[in-house]
């Protein structure tokens, strides 16, 4: 069925001549009556009484206008969407995010960007190394905010933007016997109570390879998957903790130290990635430029909390564990 045909019809019923129709649809009078007569031909019925120079709806010709707006009207929809994909202004976009990454990056991005393309909808989904390159390679998301340590030299199908990357980051509460300044060398944590995350994370087996080629021996107090928990327990003056600079720190009081190795920070690249075999919606770009500048802010935030103890009140006295008698 020819949409121009169904264009002309309700024209002509609204209007009631050809001839105004013409005009306002900008096509020759004759033309318009074949399209007319064509459709009545093909849907089987009379669609106007022809009275003099007028046209009138039949019956059958009334019940169908109602279906020929209805469906015009959606067809005109699907065109704006289709403009506003083309133009990157709407739609939906899938990323996969650690649950740290989730907690301490997109729980204040989300509302930014959303400011900016109120018509892009963002659904994100937890996940973390391997995962989310196979969920990308299964057409399940579409960005992946991963370590570039997930992947293999022989990944070449895969897109990557950059984002600031991931530091070890030491915390312990202000009156911890911990070597002042803004840095300190793995090898200055290993005899202090340390509080870990557990191995299950690329940062922790970044600093376990670097500990073991030094050979150093760790004194672990406590591992966890929450970050929270170490800086709950480094905050009780428990011990050291040690996790990735993306962790927000503010509601502790704290002291921060970048941890190093051989004068160097102990860091790991990061990045936002897609397949680039498949065709991603145009909005994707800005989404990586916008979340990265929002990354580095949080970075500049770690930065300025390295100076000075975080968190808005004073920081609790220390826990002293005592032996039992």
């Amino acid at each position: 069925m020819d949409l121009r045909h169904l264009r002309t019809f309700v024209a002509v019923a609204e209007l009631g001549t050809v001839s105004k129709a013409a005009l306002q649809l900008r096509t020759a009078q004759p033309a318009l009556s074949r399209q007319i007569n064509d459709l009545e031909r093909e849907l089987g019925l009379t669609l106007f009484d022809r009275i003099g120079r007028r046209l009138f709806l039949t019956g059958a010709g009334e019940q169908l206008l109602g279906s020929c707006r209805s469906l015009l009207g959606s067809v005109n929809a699907l065109g704006e969407q289709a403009q506003l994909l083309r133009h990157g202004n709407t739609g939906v976009l899938k990323v996969a995010a650690s649950p740290v990454q989730v907690e301490t990056v997109f729980s204040t991005f989300l509302h930014q960007y959303a400011k900016r393309y109120p018509g892009v909808q963002v659904q994100l989904i937890e996940a973390i190394g391997a995962n989310t390159l196979t969920m990308i390679e299964r057409g399940e998301i579409h960005l992946g905010v991963s370590l570039l340590q997930s992947l293999q030299p022989d990944d070449r199908h895969f897109g990557i933007y950059p984002v600031p990357p991931v530091e070890l980051m030491a915390a312990c509460h202000p009156s911890f016997p911990l070597q002042s300044g803004a840095t300190i060398d793995i090898s200055r944590l290993a005899a202090h109570p340390l509080l870990l995350l557990d191995s299950g994370f690329i940062v922790r087996k970044t600093f376990d390879t670097v500990c073991r080629l030094e050979r150093l021996k760790l004194n672990i107090l406590f591992e966890s998957r929450a970050p929270h928990n170490l800086l709950a327990f480094a905050e009780a003056g428990l011990g050291v903790a040690v996790i990735p600079s993306v962790v927000q720190t503010h509601r502790y009081g704290l002291r921060l130290a970048r941890i190093t190795h051989e004068r160097q920070p102990l860091r790991e690249p990061l990045a936002v990635v897609w397949d680039k075999r498949r065709e991603l919606p145009p909005y994707v770009r800005e989404f990586c430029v916008t979340l990265a500048e929002h990354m580095r802010q949080i970075a500049s935030v770690t930065r300025q909390s390295i100076a000075k103890p975080s968190g808005a009140n004073k920081a609790r006295r220390p826990v002293r564990l005592r032996a039992k008698r």
